[in-house]
């Protein structure tokens, strides 16, 4: 596993900041940036994590009340955190000796903008895979 440190997308505040996918070509260092927290949410584990945290009532979860439903260590879990706070989607707030976890929407927000096609924009007709005419 790599122990490369990823980059807070989104923290400079800008709105729109986030050209879209379909509509124009990602330059270099925005597909860098991008492939950085795609790579955070390509593990099961994470994402996991991520709809369990995005999905509590009150928006907030104990990470005493995360581990249980995994069969892995703590130290595994807080690892998996620890990768998904630095891609930026999620924060945390310690309390005694508790560490509670919430979802940052912005950047999920920004992520789902940079995947959605513009609304009356069309996408090129393309027959599937193994279907030749």
């Amino acid at each position: 596993m790599s122990k490369q440190e990823l980059v807070v997308l989104g923290q400079d505040g800008a709105e729109g900041c986030c050209p879209a996918l379909l509509t124009t070509p990602l330059d270099e260092d925005r597909a860098a940036d991008l492939a950085k927290v795609f790579k955070a949410l390509g593990d099961p584990v994470r994402l996991r994590l991520l709809s369990m945290i995005a999905s509590r009532a009150g928006g907030e979860v104990c990470v005493c009340d995360l581990t249980p439903a995994f069969d892995l260590s703590q130290p595994t879990i807080s690892h998996h955190l620890k990768l998904l706070k630095q891609a930026g989607l999620i924060d945390s707030e310690r309390r005694g000796t508790w560490v509670y976890y919430r979802l940052l929407p912005q950047m999920t927000d920004r992520l789902a903008a940079v995947l959605t096609r513009p609304d009356g924009q069309p996408l090129a007709q393309t027959a599937p895979a193994g279907n030749a005419s």
